[in-house]
């Protein structure tokens, strides 16, 4: 089984106006989503968000309320979850531990009855570099290695598309981090779409093509991770991926370069064009490592925001760099990210600074910190009993 092989079975994977709806509550509201073939795309969001509801609806162990699910252009919403072109890798990783690890991966080549079950079994465990443990069982493996055989049990079926449901959850945080690698590494080598979903930010942005941030049932932004971190369009976003230091005021000044925003006093300057907002009351933010430490009041400049003074509330040494949080009064509290290149800390606690950062890092959010979520709960389950009876009934006329 060569991986050219692996990736003629790559398919893009469409969902077209998909909600969600379970007594009581939405868990997905209206979701238009379009993965391409071949890609590494991640769905990103908290406990609660949708993301685990649709990878389970992609999956077909859950129905739509409404929309539709398309594979490689094949309509397959109404089809039978065993009969999808889709496999999945687990948290748990559920394999069986009566039998070897060359017997895990062949079990569902041969359930189908497919030629040459442990040959295709083999080279499926050389792509993940555990051939040589074939004959193990899983108790005999790390955590690691047990992720590795999970991965080629699912690959080795040839899915159009693979599912990985918070696949590195139950790693340590160092063995998280090189399976990461791997896995992006595996993905390119066998051309398959792979689905990943997760909460941890850092997994999803070194693993992922595109990062599709979900909050409440709907996906707030979407693109490349270093767009989304750079440049996101929400509170929610902001403050999800990565850390910020958010400002709210009322737009003061507008030009087609900058606009100036007064927020409690202090004008912060960001440019026009990283704005989502040009009037009224808005957010803009910096994120922490973006952010400058003074312990002398800086020089003005037409290039940066200078604020200050402020006094240190909290310093913490976190190794490759120290945190500070720093109180600037009506202003509020800002984070700072200070590489840690010298001895020491740049500041002690209860210290005069200021901060300062170029305009040209600051962002304009689309919305401001409060602001009403995207749609009240749904506490009646009438339409939802009526939609099932509906249902039942439908299936009886047919039987």
């Amino acid at each position: 089984m060569s991986v050219r092989e692996f990736a003629e079975r790559g398919a893009d994977l469409q969902l077209v106006g998909i909600q969600k709806r379970f007594p009581g509550f939405t868990a997905i509201e209206e979701l238009d989503l379009t993965i391409p073939a071949g890609s590494f795309f991640a769905l990103l969001g908290p406990s609660g968000c949708g993301k685990t509801t649709t990878l389970r609806l992609v999956a077909g162990l859950e129905e739509p309320t409404r929309g539709r699910i398309l594979i490689g252009g094949t309509d397959v919403t109404d089809t039978k979850s065993h009969e999808r072109p889709v496999n999945t890798v687990f948290q748990s990783y559920a394999l069986f531990p009566h039998m070897t690890v060359i017997e895990n991966v062949a079990f569902g080549l041969k359930r189908r009855r497919i030629g040459d079950a442990l040959g295709k079994a083999h080279e499926a465990l050389r792509l993940v570099e555990l051939d040589h443990l074939a004959q193990r069982r899983p108790q005999q493996l790390s955590g690691g290695q047990q992720q590795r055989v999970a991965l080629a049990r699912a690959i080795v079926n040839r899915p159009a598309l693979l599912l990985l449901d918070e696949p590195l959850g139950a790693l340590d945080l160092k063995l998280r981090r090189q399976m990461q690698l791997e896995l992006k590494t595996i993905q390119e080598e066998v051309g398959l779409t792979f689905l990943h979903v997760t909460h941890d930010q850092e997994e999803a942005m070194t693993m992922a093509d595109t990062v599709a941030v979900m909050n409440k049932g709907a996906i707030e932004q979407m693109g490349a991770p270093a767009e989304l971190y750079e440049l996101p369009r929400t509170v929610f976003v902001a403050n999800f991926l990565g850390q910020s230091n958010l400002f709210t005021g009322e737009v003061v000044d507008t030009t087609s370069t900058a606009l100036t925003v007064d927020a409690g006093g202090t004008r912060i300057v960001v440019p026009t064009a990283r704005a989502q907002r040009h009037r009224g009351t808005v957010a803009v933010g910096v994120r922490p490592e973006k952010v400058t430490l003074h312990t002398h009041e800086p020089a003005g400049s037409a290039d940066r925001n200078v604020v200050g003074p402020g006094r240190v509330l909290d310093v913490s040494f976190s190794g490759v760099s120290t945190q500070y949080l720093v109180d600037l009064g009506a202003l509020g509290t800002v984070l700072v990210f200070a590489q840690n290149v010298g001895f020491g800390p740049v500041a002690a606690l209860g210290s005069e600074v200021w901060v300062s950062w170029e305009i040209m890092h600051g962002f304009g959010l689309d919305d401001v910190p409060g602001e009403a979520g995207r749609f009240p709960a749904d506490d009646s389950t009438t339409s939802i009993a009526a939609q099932r009876r509906d249902s039942l009934v439908s299936e009886l006329e047919e039987g």
